[in-house]
């Protein structure tokens, strides 16, 4: 049988579901049940719009099957609560609609007749529920950034149609017709078929050209086959990538902190969307789209304080741009950029109080990476104080070392790299 995304995605919310969301919620059963009818085509239409972007199909797909391991669809109720997939979901439903989330969340709310919180709230469960089902089909199928613009092209009709005609959801987008969505989609869908088939339709030409019968040019255009199918793979691939820190938001921090870091590292540059992340009172930050500065001022703009202690300890976001000279605490001048950031969101937001934690992979000396990792996030805090921070938003740094690190130390240096982090946590 084939995959079907939105009745996949429709079928996670069963009645006995949407009776305890109601009930969580404090609203009726029948207008949950119209907000999840609208919400569920409103977030597949997000991840339709960010798949039709540079890049767009490797993230969902890196955070697909991220998410597709965590226990999100065994415990979706358990979302509300701002439990184990808090941070999955601040990341997933802000990353589909940036700054568009609040206003999509209205217009649901609205939609239904339910409250705007409920409206909100429901966004960020059912983000997180589309993808982990998106990301058991992609695991099970070893569906690849090629294979999810197939996927979604042919699916797209279905998507959108499925949303209610009484919902404004291009307006909230900033669109003049969901269409347009569909379109940028199928281009982005041929333009990797269409490149692909002109690397293959180039190679039988130079084939017949040249009449090639011995088997020494066979083995050699073999061999040419085979790496331009690779190079292509590796394209598509390129892309993205407990205690308190069991859901931590993933984003990569270009150096790393242990002592005995390689002498020589191959750095594959990820193409970064520029984007003003907005503070209140207009001010505006240079930033990239998703980055901790669009992720924390998201996660600022809730109702956050709501949460509770235990919640907020387990919500944590990954500078992705802090770098340290190697070997040491001392932070590299093209840090300072994020530095100055952070310090105007933290003065932008005066009630909230920010932990940064420090940590490494499993590979060197336990008690050195916990150091340096210490060091290091001291250095930050500092960093953040001297660039004008308020030192009583600023609580105590830690060094955490490996104690959080997940990926094995025999791993490759890639796959490690995830676990070698500075980290901040916001805090009532």
């Amino acid at each position: 049988m084939s995959f079907n995304l939105l009745d996949s995605v429709k079928g996670l919310f069963t009645n006995d579901l949407i009776k305890n969301v109601a009930s969580s919620l404090g609203e009726s059963e029948g207008g949950i049940q119209k907000a999840i009818g609208a919400a569920v085509p409103s977030v597949l239409t997000g991840l339709l719009q960010k798949a039709g972007t540079t890049g767009g199909a490797d993230s969902i797909l890196g955070i697909a099957k991220e998410a597709s391991n965590s226990s999100i669809l065994g415990n979706l109720s358990g979302l509300l609560g701002g439990g184990s997939g808090l941070s999955s979901i601040l990341n997933m439903a802000g990353g589909l609609f940036g700054d568009k989330l609040g206003g999509i969340g209205n217009l649901i709310s609205s939609f239904a007749g339910v409250k705007q919180s409920s409206g909100s709230s429901l966004i960020s469960m059912i983000a997180p529920a589309a993808l982990a089902a998106l990301g058991k089909h992609a695991g099970s199928t070893n569906l690849n950034a090629g294979g999810l613009l197939s996927l979604f092209s042919s699916q797209k009709d279905s998507i959108l149609s499925a949303v209610p005609a009484g919902l404004n959801l291009a307006g909230a987008l900033g669109l003049g017709s969901l269409s347009d969505i569909g379109n940028k989609l199928s281009s982005a869908a041929s333009g990797i078929s269409g490149a692909t088939q002109k690397n293959l339709h180039a190679i039988g030409t130079a084939v017949e050209e040249k009449k090639v019968n011995s088997s020494k040019w066979i083995r050699t255009i073999l061999l040419t086959i085979g790496v331009i199918t690779l190079g292509v793979f590796l394209l598509k691939q390129c892309g993205n990538s407990k205690d308190e820190h069991a859901t931590t938001v993933k984003e990569e921090v270009k150096d790393e902190i242990k002592k005995d870091t390689p002498a020589t590292t191959v750095i594959v540059p990820v193409a970064k969307e520029s984007y003003k992340v907005t503070l209140p009172g207009g001010i505006t930050l240079d930033a990239f789209k998703g980055g901790i500065e669009d992720r924390l001022v998201t996660f600022l703009n809730t109702d956050w304080m709501k949460l509770g202690a235990d919640s907020l300890k387990k919500t944590w976001f990954d500078f992705d741009n802090i770098n340290f000279e190697i070997g040491s605490s001392k932070i590299t001048a093209g840090s300072q950029a994020q530095i100055n950031n952070i310090t105007a969101i933290l003065k932008a937001y005066p009630t909230a109080k920010f932990k940064v934690g420090g940590y490494t992979d499993k590979t060197g000396d336990a008690a050195g990476n916990k150091k340096l990792s210490l060091s290091r996030a001291n250095a930050v805090v500092a960093a953040i104080a001297a660039a004008g921070g308020n030192a009583a938003q600023l609580l105590s740094a830690e060094g955490y070392g490996s104690q959080f690190a997940v990926v094995p130390a025999d791993a490759s240096d890639e796959e490690r790299k995830k676990d070698r982090r500075i980290a901040v946590s916001v805090r009532g």
